[in-house]
């Protein structure tokens, strides 16, 4: 094998410097030996697809690329192969990169492309090939002649699955990506006292709740038109049950995967759209589901996601900030410096289709707010955010604890009175080393009722820490410790909170496979409602998840 890669060398530089320094505009031609493996069969065919796109045009002069240079030991067989030959591309940068292995395949696929250009310059009586040349060519061929057939067999056959994908695939433009979630939970613990002195027990009404089973599913249509943009349409149904304070006497003990549409019937949850502008900027336009948790940072990766992040409601990101008017508007993810600084900003609505007076897109209910972004450190992300609200009263309702709380701090002037806030918090995630990840996040809103009478005011406060152990026993495993005070108001004009609420939760994630997680886990709420007289709640949960 040597002798012949020296005797190609010398007879023709062409051959040899197009196999050994010509590695990588090769490897765009060869193909992955395992068939079996899906995964591997659809590179192949993106490679087959993008190989007139990845390589430039035909190289006329060797100093056309960048990396190499006239020091480099194969320079002179590299320019021979240029001038005589015309027979050598590059990559669309202008590098070469000959300094890579190849593969028997790679080596083929080089081989191949030169021997072609050869023939069609022989045909065209465009350059002299004496016989000791052609004998070396037809010893190449030769050696090479298995490699050189399974290539164009493999080619003849990507070209037939990618036929077949494009007549039986769903959309060239959309992805389907589904969930589904089994969830049993259970109530344990004292009562919370609802209020109703007829009770035989006039402090706590017990928690008469049975062990459950629900689900809920989720199809997300993501559509791209350029590559970069995104529009999702979410489709979703589930009876999944709510632990609200019908049942526990208090909305802390919700689950954060809670969601029950009528009859299980399907409902659009989503539909929104994101697109860049520039280089710098993404857009955000959306008429449903369109939440402050997508365009902000809510600085909690391993425990935001409902399917598979924290137990809780509460834990899942500061329910003060994050949970608010929301549904419909538009937002922006502006990058100022790379990987450094970013702002957020977002306007949105909850009342956007309707034409009655006191709806509309800028006359109802709205969260506006901005948000800034820094990464001093690669392991250490801060945010800062700022969110003016305004709640109508309407027969929606009013709830600052984003459906965390059921005491002060959800409707701190009564029901239907109209009442608007300036909200501030700040967050920060910090990953020590690749195996620990923490995350703490702080809020703080002045909140104030509106109307023909006196105003009132008052605050509220929340916080919330956790930490994360990842990859434990097995890689994609999450075991996570948290917790914080729920969303307490004060104030001196209403009545307020005296006392003050914690949640605690832990969890472990323990993916079965790629596609199927279980997640174990249990939460106990104390003093529910920020009232001592309230004995603490546990619950008690066990999630499986399927995504595809």
């Amino acid at each position: 094998m040597i002798r012949l890669f020296w005797q190609a060398a010398k007879v023709a530089p062409v051959l040899f410097a197009a196999c050994l320094f010509s590695a990588n505009s090769a490897s765009a031609q060869s193909v992955p030996a395992d068939k079996e493996a899906v995964n591997q069969t659809l590179e192949q065919i993106n490679n087959y697809q993008q190989l007139n796109q990845n390589n430039q045009s035909q190289v006329t002069n060797v100093n056309q690329l960048r990396d190499v240079s006239p020091t480099d030991w194969a320079y002179e067989a590299l320019r021979s192969l240029v001038d005589r030959y015309g027979c050598i591309a590059g990559f669309p940068n202008q590098t070469y990169r000959g300094d890579q292995a190849l593969t028997r395949y790679e080596f083929a696929a080089g081989l191949n492309s030169c021997l072609n250009q050869i023939e069609r310059l022989i045909a065209s009586n465009s350059s002299s090939v004496d016989q000791e040349q052609l004998d070396t060519i037809n010893r190449l061929q030769q050696e090479f002649e298995a490699e050189l057939a399974t290539l164009g067999g493999r080619v003849d056959e990507i070209e037939s699955r990618t036929a077949v994908l494009e007549d039986s695939q769903f959309s060239t433009t959309t992805k389907l990506k589904g969930e589904a979630i089994f969830g049993i939970s259970d109530v344990f613990g004292g009562g919370v006292d609802d209020g109703d002195d007829n009770d035989d027990n006039d402090d706590d009404d017990d928690i008469n709740a049975e062990t459950t089973l629900s689900y809920r599913t989720r199809l997300n249509f993501d559509t791209s038109f350029t590559g970069e943009d995104r529009l999702r349409t979410r489709l979703q149904a589930g009876n999944a049950t709510s632990l609200n304070d019908d049942v526990t006497g208090t909305n802390s003990t919700r689950l954060g995967f809670d969601n029950n549409t009528d009859n299980n019937s399907v409902e659009i949850s989503d539909l929104h759209y994101r697109f860049p502008v520039g280089e710098k900027a993404d857009v955000w336009v959306g008429a449903i589901g369109l939440d402050l948790d997508d365009v902000f940072n809510v600085n909690n990766p391993q425990l935001e996601e409902s399917g598979t992040g924290a137990l809780s409601r509460f834990n899942r990101y500061n329910p003060l900030l994050f949970r608010g008017t929301e549904g419909a508007g538009a937002g922006v993810n502006l990058d100022i410096i790379e990987d450094k600084v970013g702002i957020n900003a977002a306007y949105l609505t909850d009342n956007a289709s309707s034409p009655a007076e006191g709806d509309g897109l800028f006359n109802g209910s709205y969260s506006a707010g901005a948000q800034l972004e820094f990464t001093p450190i690669e392991p250490l992300q801060l945010t800062a955010t700022y969110i003016r609200n305004y709640q109508d009263g309407s027969e929606d309702g009013v709830d600052y604890s984003g459906g965390t709380v059921s005491g002060a701090a959800s409707q701190p002037f009564g029901a239907g009175v109209a009442s608007n806030a300036d909200k501030v918090g700040l967050g920060a995630t910090f990953n020590v080393g690749e195996k620990i990840a923490l995350s703490a996040t702080g809020g703080y809103a002045s909140v104030g009722s509106l109307g023909a009478g006196e105003e009132d005011s008052g605050d509220i406060w929340t916080w919330g820490a956790n930490a994360s152990l990842l990859d434990l026993v097995k890689e994609g495993s999450v075991l996570s410790i948290g917790g914080g005070m729920l969303p307490k108001f004060s104030s001196d004009d209403v009545a307020d909170d005296e006392d003050t609420s914690y949640l605690v939760e832990a969890l472990y994630k323990f993916p079965l496979s790629d596609n199927i997680s279980i997640t174990p886990g249990a939460y106990a709420v104390f003093n529910p409602d920020h009232n001592t007289d309230n004995e603490t709640v546990y619950v008690g949960v066990v999630r499986t998840t399927f995504e595809f």
